[in-house]
């Protein structure tokens, strides 16, 4: 191999190595949250991602976390230097390398219009990474707030018509000020909420995080400022600042050099689908407060190696919460892209400097103030993914997946414990009502996952846990029968749930995945079932049916959902008959759907039901 071969090997060595330490220092951010929070929304359920950007607010790692936080993170540090760094407002005080912005300080921020943030529930804690007095990049914890005042607990308000019934709005603000803890602006914080005690530990626990990660980049930039990281090329490392390959220049210029590789490794994987323009669209059939005609149009282009995405023709922001910003928007389009190829592919910023958008400004993709956004992380970021994904599946069928399943899980608040020992103020999210995943082209879709958005990355709690920490008892939660799509591959089935919340209660409800379908079949697979949510109040008075969107204050009753279901993928009548006689032996596909949608036609004793006893389903 030439001279030259050889520090291209060294350099891409080099480049790995790099990410792998960012990607790990990401999880362990992740780790020490996971282990440190007081709300189980976080101990438990993981809503919460932790990420790294360089001096220049531009994401070099996305390792942990949920990736409509993560996507969007590069901006909530872009205003923090707007705000501190060189040329901002506050400069003067000094050097020209990092404006105001000093050692041991820590920024707080959430606001969607002002502050790169998503949605007023997510907190970004930022923490600069400061080596020998130089700023060389920030690491970020972006939190889901248990409760942040507004107009309903938990910070979810369905009947919210602008974002100042969503909570406290937060700009860019300094909370630690050279390791100083601003106890005013704690106090404020605090305040606020409606759980507070619960928001003292969270918050602690982020700058605990952050202060991890932001030692693990001092070390590695450290390092690579010495040549002590493997496969520099040679003459690099020797540690003179003037030297491009070594010293501090030449660490900055390795993280840059992340990005690099990304773009680099995404436009030839671009390239190689067939130039043209895709088309796909998304409906809502209500505005939060009752009936509308709501439609999400997207056309994605694909030139030579670059993608734009065109919400051209999109309707108009709506009176309720479910408006995206543009922060928001961009989240859920790099996640859809991310999510439809090759799993190795880099996932920082520099993947998607080949991705154009346009969003038209007022529509409910790029909504102006005050409009309310809070539902704006799952819906519309759910329909926005699966408009990528309906776009890619045209360019690309041989990789088409189904959609997955809106989900319905409520939010309920009250007082009260597990052990009845108090009237402790709680905020409880049924997240085991659970949708289900789609179907791809080799597996089936899963049966019961947190949001889209989330990819997995939200765990479902313990039930034993949610009995100790709240004031219910959870009777049932089970695979739902014939609610995946039927396919070659079976969508996911959803969830029956069952649950008696033994307090008075307000609930929250942000059902989108109510009544109709909403995980599409592909390929001629089926489309999921439409979910169900019922009360039963335990005094015996009538069930309620629940809204998509409301509240609703009941006694103690009891919660029955069933969770939609995700898109098949393929010709059910193509699906293994030994798949078939599983899925009726487990239950999640009754012996009525395996012969009308799977083609059972066998003779008399040839039954599905025999798979009860160890039978197989005959196939057509």
């Amino acid at each position: 191999m030439s001279a030259s071969g050889t520090q291209r090997g060294a350099e891409a060595v080099r480049i790995a190595v790099v990410q792998a330490r960012l990607d790990h220092l990401c999880r362990r951010m992740g780790w020490v949250m996971t282990r440190t929070a007081r709300s189980p929304i976080f101990s438990q359920s993981h809503d919460f991602s932790c990420f790294a950007t360089d001096r220049n607010g531009v994401l070099v790692s996305t390792a942990d976390g949920i990736p409509i936080h993560t996507g969007g993170g590069g901006f909530a540090v872009r205003a923090i230097l707007d705000r501190y760094g060189p040329g901002g407002p506050g400069v003067g005080t000094a050097d020209g390398a990092s404006g105001v912005i000093a050692d041991g300080d820590v920024f707080l921020l959430n606001d969607p219009y002002t502050a790169g943030g998503n949605h007023l529930p997510d907190w970004v804690i930022a923490r600069p990474v400061l080596v020998d007095g130089r700023l060389v990049a920030f690491c970020c914890n972006r939190a889901h707030q248990s409760d942040i005042g507004g107009g309903a607990a938990g910070t979810y308000n369905p009947v919210a018509t602008e974002i100042y019934h969503e909570g406290l709005r937060l700009p860019v603000l300094r909370l630690v000020e050279e390791g100083r803890l601003r106890e005013d602006l704690w106090e404020l914080l605090l305040l606020n909420s409606r759980t507070p005690e619960l928001l003292d530990g969270d918050l602690r626990a982020m700058l605990g995080s952050t202060a991890i990660g932001a030692g693990q980049v001092a070390d590695l930039v450290t390092d690579l400022a010495a040549g002590a990281v493997g496969g520099a090329a040679e003459g690099a490392g020797d540690g003179r600042q003037d030297d491009p390959g070594g010293g501090l220049d030449g660490a900055l210029a390795a993280l840059e050099a992340v990005c690099d590789h990304a773009e680099a490794r995404f436009r030839a994987r671009i390239a190689e689908l067939p130039d043209g323009t895709w088309e796909a669209s998304e409906h809502w059939d209500d505005d939060c407060f009752g009936p509308a005609d709501v439609t999400i149009r997207m056309a994605l282009t694909i030139a030579g190696d670059e993608v734009t995405v065109d919400f051209a023709g999109t309707d108009p922001q709506v009176r309720g919460f479910k408006n995206s910003g543009w922060v928001n928007t961009w989240s859920a389009v790099s996640m859809g892209l991310a999510s439809y190829f090759e799993p190795d592919l880099p996932r920082n910023e520099g993947t998607f400097r080949g991705v154009t958008m346009r969003a038209p400004e007022g529509s409910v993709v790029n909504a102006v103030p005050p409009a309310p956004m809070t539902m704006n992380t799952v819906i519309p970021a759910h329909e926005i993914v699966h408009l990528v994904w309906r776009c890619l599946s045209q360019a690309e069928p041989e990789r088409s997946l189904a959609g997955w399943g809106k989900n319905i899980f409520p939010v309920t608040a009250g007082r009260g414990t597990g052990d009845g020992s108090g009237e402790k103020p709680f905020v409880m999210y049924h997240w085991s009502a659970a949708a289900g995943g789609g179907a791809t082209g080799d597996r089936d879709g899963f049966n019961q996952i947190g949001h889209l958005i989330a990819l997995g990355g939200l765990t479902l709690a313990d039930v034993e846990t949610a009995e100790q920490s709240y004031p219910v008892h959870v009777r049932r939660q089970e695979f739902r029968a014939d609610g995946g799509g039927a396919g070659r591959f079976r969508g996911g089935t959803g969830i029956e749930y069952e649950v008696d919340v033994n307090a008075p209660a307000r609930w929250s409800f942000r059902g989108e995945g109510i009544g109709r379908p909403t995980g599409w079949g592909i390929d001629g697979g089926g489309d999921g079932a439409g979910g169900e949510l019922v009360l039963r109040p335990h005094d015996g008075g009538p069930e309620i049916v629940a809204p998509k969107y409301g509240l609703v204050e009941t006694g103690p009753a009891r919660l029955l959902a069933r969770s939609p279901g995700g898109g098949g993928w393929g010709d059910p009548r193509d699906r293994p008959r030994e798949l078939v006689a599983r899925d009726v032996r487990d239950g999640v596909v009754s012996v009525e759907q395996a012969r009308s949608q799977y083609g059972w036609d066998g003779p008399p004793g040839d039954d599905p039901a025999g798979a009860d006893s160890g039978g197989e389903v005959a196939g057509r």
